[in-house]
C-alpha cells in the first residue's frame, strides 16, 4: 500500500488520549469515505467506545496477565450460573499456567525453527482454542445468533462476550510479554477501536481487492479496517493451530471478512514488509503453499487474504520519531482514549469520560447493550 507521501489524503481522525493528540492521515477511496460516515454515525450517535478491548499487546499494561486471568473466571462463574435449556457444559475456571509457559523454562529464540526448544514464556495455544469454542457456541455467527445467546439475561450476554474479548487480551499480552524480555523491538502493540453496537455494512465487491494490494504487511501506525465478525481467519487457522488439514469442521469455523464498520485498527509495532524481510517472505510463502494444498486460490480477492489499510500516522509528525521503541515510549503511558475528532465542516467530535477503573464501567455498558445485545464489534 502506498505511503501516505504516496497518497492523497482524504480526511484527518484527531485521537485525544491522557496526555497528546495523535492525528491519523486517512487515504482518499470509495471504502474510506464509507468508512468515514459509519465512524462519524457511531461518534454523533455517541455510541460507547469498548475501553476494556482497545489496547492489546502491551506489556507495561496495568491489565496483564493475572489480572485478566481473573478477568476471564468472572465472567465464567456468571455462565456457569445461568440454567441454559438445554444445559451448557460446566466451564472450569482458568489460572495463569494455562495461557503461558513457565519463565524458568529455556527462554529465547527458535533455534533452527523449533519452537519446543525455547518454551519458556510462549503462548499456549490450547487454552485459546478452548475460549474461542466456547465463545463460538454460546454466542454463534454475527449472521446466526446461538440459541444459548438469545436465552441468556443481560449479564450473562455480557459474559459471554468477554470470553472473547479477553481471550484475545491474553494472547497480545502473553505474545507481548515474552518479546519484552528477549527481543523487546519486536513487541506488536496494537490498538482495536471498536464501539459497542456499531453497525455492519456489506463490503462492495470492488473493495475485497484492496485485501490484495496491501495483503498481511504491518505498517508503524498504519490504520485498517477492523474485523468484524465471529469466527477465525485462514490465516489464524494456519498460525495458531500448525498448518492443519483443512477438514469439513475446521472450514465451518472459519469466515473470510465480508463487513466493514465504522470501526479501526492501528499498529503500533514495527513495520514488517514481506518484501523487506527474508523471514516474512518464507513465511508468507509457507502460507501461500498450505493454502493451495487446501484448495484455496491466493488470487482470490472474496477470500478476505490480508488487512486492508484506510490510513496512516505520521509517527515523525507525530512523536518526532520514526523508531518503534520511541513511540512505544511515548504511548504506554497514554493507554486511554478521552476524545475522537474526524475533521470535516464541521467537525465530528465524541468524548469519552469514562475509564476502566471507573466503578460504574461494567454498567455503562451493559446499560448500552441493552438496546440492542446483538454485539457489532465482535472478533
Amino acid at each position: 500500500m502506498p505511503s501516505t507521501q504516496e497518497s492523497k489524503i482524504k480526511d484527518k481522525i484527531v485521537l485525544t488520549l491522557d496526555n497528546r493528540d495523535v492525528t491519523v492521515d486517512i487515504y482518499d477511496s470509495p471504502l474510506a469515505d464509507r468508512f468515514l460516515n459509519a465512524l462519524c454515525d457511531n461518534l454523533s450517535k455517541k455510541r460507547v467506545l469498548e475501553k476494556n478491548f482497545c489496547w492489546l499487546g502491551w506489556a507495561d499494561s496495568s491489565r496483564d496477565l493475572n489480572y485478566l486471568v481473573q478477568e476471564l473466571n468472572n465472567n465464567v462463574e456468571q455462565i456457569n450460573s445461568f440454567r441454559f435449556e438445554p444445559p451448557y457444559k460446566h466451564i472450569h475456571p482458568f489460572v495463569a499456567d494455562d495461557f503461558q509457559y513457565s519463565g524458568r523454562l529455556p527462554t529465547g529464540k527458535a533455534p533452527d525453527g523449533d519452537i519446543s526448544k525455547t518454551p519458556g514464556l510462549r503462548l499456549k495455544h490450547e487454552a485459546c482454542n478452548l475460549l474461542h469454542r466456547y465463545f463460538e457456541d454460546l454466542q454463534g455467527t454475527a449472521w446466526e445468533l446461538s440459541e444459548f445467546y438469545k436465552q441468556a439475561d443481560y449479564p450473562t450476554k455480557y459474559a459471554i462476550r468477554q470470553l472473547n474479548n479477553i481471550c484475545h487480551e491474553i494472547e497480545s499480552w502473553v505474545e507481548a510479554d515474552r518479546k519484552k524480555h528477549i527481543e523487546p523491538e519486536w513487541m506488536r502493540p496494537s490498538q482495536i477501536t471498536t464501539f459497542l453496537n456499531a453497525p455492519r455494512h456489506e463490503l462492495r465487491d470492488e473493495d475485497f481487492e484492496l485485501f490484495k494490494q496491501n495483503r498481511y504487511d504491518r505498517d508503524l501506525g498504519g490504520v485498517y479496517l477492523h474485523w468484524s465478525q465471529v469466527g477465525k481467519t485462514l490465516f489464524e487457522v494456519w498460525r495458531d493451530e500448525d498448518a492443519p488439514e483443512m477438514t469439513d469442521a475446521m472450514c465451518s469455523t472459519v469466515n473470510h471478512q465480508k463487513y466493514y464498520s465504522g470501526e479501526f485498527d492501528i499498529e503500533w509495532g514495527q513495520t514488517i514488509v514481506e518484501n523487506d524481510f527474508d523471514w516474512k517472505k518464507e513465511e508468507m510463502n509457507n502460507y501461500r503453499s498450505w493454502l493451495s494444498k487446501n484448495g484455496f486460490d491466493w488470487e482470490d480477492p472474496k477470500l478476505s487474504l490480508g488487512y486492508i489499510k484506510l490510513g496512516q500516522i505520521d509517527t515523525q509528525k507525530n512523536f518526532g520519531s520514526r523508531d518503534f521503541l520511541e513511540v512505544y515510549k511515548q504511548m504506554k503511558n497514554n493507554l486511554n482514549i478521552k476524545k475522537i475528532t474526524v475533521r470535516g465542516s464541521p467537525d465530528t467530535i465524541c468524548e469519552y469520560p469514562y475509564r476502566l477503573d471507573d466503578d460504574d464501567w461494567k454498567k455503562i455498558q451493559m446499560d448500552y447493550l441493552k438496546e440492542g445485545y446483538e454485539s457489532r464489534s465482535m472478533r
